[in-house]
């Protein structure tokens, strides 16, 4: 037991080294530090709330961080700093929901498909197939006006969208560690199928599913963004980022403000998410460590 936890430690101290040496993986690291914490204080930081109107101060300019207004107002005189706030909340819940639905079925998939090869292999492959020949927008697009629109509906087509990069990492992952003598050795003690999927294959496909998670996260906020300027995602007043680049966008050239911080929040939360997992897939691949 006690070489077995030696060995752990060793490599988690390893991969935490390997991320530590990576530049842009730590910068990624604080930006999504440093939406976390803004995500968690938001009540405390915001200086009103996220749906509060001043009707004094309709398209007010900022002020700056020692005014009233720091990041200015928008056209029924919500403060956009508060709202940008209250926003990462919404865009930290979509991206996790998001992900760990995406997360969990497509990891099953691939697991069944890379097991039972033949027709049932076959199946699921060719519809994911079917589903990567689309764009990842249109096809997501498409799943909404199925469902109607919604955030709830918006975080389940994101997550449908997503559902081809876990299967075939899953499955390719699954072939490769088939062929593994552990894997044989498991089967002649007598393990069953089952196990051998969830115990004995599925913790040594992990690192690639990791990497795909993190990335996943910020293709899961860009997404549902996306949705949301294009009236299909969250509805006003909800306090989301890209429905507040719809509602700003005929303000661009008058108040430049409303447009403009909204954007450098998704751009920075994607950017933040796209260099950790950059980081982690290089302190997790052996060969990437070696050079």
């Amino acid at each position: 037991m006690s070489v077995t936890i030696a060995t752990s430690d060793t490599r988690l101290g390893d991969l935490r080294q390997h991320f530590l040496a990576s530049r842009g993986g730590m910068i990624g690291a604080v930006l999504i530090t440093t939406l976390i914490l803004a995500a968690i204080f938001a009540p405390l930081l915001a200086p009103y709330g996220p749906n509060e109107q001043m009707r004094q101060a309709i398209l007010h300019p900022p002020d700056g961080f020692g005014g009233a207004f720091p990041l200015g107002t928008d056209d029924v005189g919500r403060d956009v700093y508060s709202r940008l706030l209250f926003g990462a909340r919404l865009s930290l819940s979509i991206g996790a929901v998001v992900v760990t639905l995406s997360f969990l079925v497509g990891t099953l998939l691939g697991l069944i498909a890379g097991f039972a090869g033949g027709a049932v292999e076959a199946l699921v492959m060719r519809l994911m197939d079917i589903m990567l020949a689309l764009p990842t927008l249109l096809l997501a697009i498409a799943v909404v006006a199925v469902l109607g629109p919604g955030l709830s509906n918006a975080m389940l087509a994101v997550a449908i969208v997503q559902l081809p990069g876990f299967v075939r990492l899953t499955r390719a992952a699954v072939l490769v560690e088939l062929g593994k003598d552990y894997v044989a050795a498991s089967r002649m003690a007598g393990a069953g199928r089952v196990r051998l999927m969830f115990l004995t294959v599925l913790p040594n496909c992990m690192a690639p599913l990791i990497v795909q998670a993190s990335l996943g996260f910020s293709s899961a906020i860009l997404d549902t963004a996306a949705l949301g300027f294009l009236g299909l995602g969250a509805q006003p007043p909800t306090p989301e980022w890209g429905t507040m680049l719809a509602d700003a966008l005929q303000f661009v050239q008058s108040a430049w403000w409303v447009v403009t911080f909204p954007g450098i929040a998704i751009l920075l939360t994607v950017l933040g998410f796209n260099l950790v997992g950059d980081g982690l897939r290089d302190a997790l691949d052996p060969r990437l460590k070696r050079a």
